[in-house]
């Protein structure tokens, strides 16, 4: 297989991705959304970072929510 190397601006690349068909754009989209996942991944759990909360405190608000939820029927099984 032959490769070749062209250097694109970003107006370039756009301007090519705009004159694509769905199903490319679509492809290219799922691609992108793969390859950035995991980062975008560790950059929500860095920001969500939170060591005030004791394990017994998350545990004594889902219990509190249960109970409420319990108590207006909303029961999920």
């Amino acid at each position: 297989m032959k490769t070749i190397s062209i250097e694109l601006d970003k107006k370039q690349f756009i301007n090519i991705l705009n004159n694509l068909n769905e199903s490319d754009k679509l492809d290219i989209f799922n691609e992108l959304k793969k390859s950035l996942f995991l980062k975008r991944f560790n950059n929500l759990l860095k920001s969500t970072k939170n060591n005030e909360l004791t394990f017994e405190e998350i545990t004594k608000e889902v219990e509190l929510v249960r109970k409420k939820r319990y108590e207006k029927g909303k029961q999920i099984v």
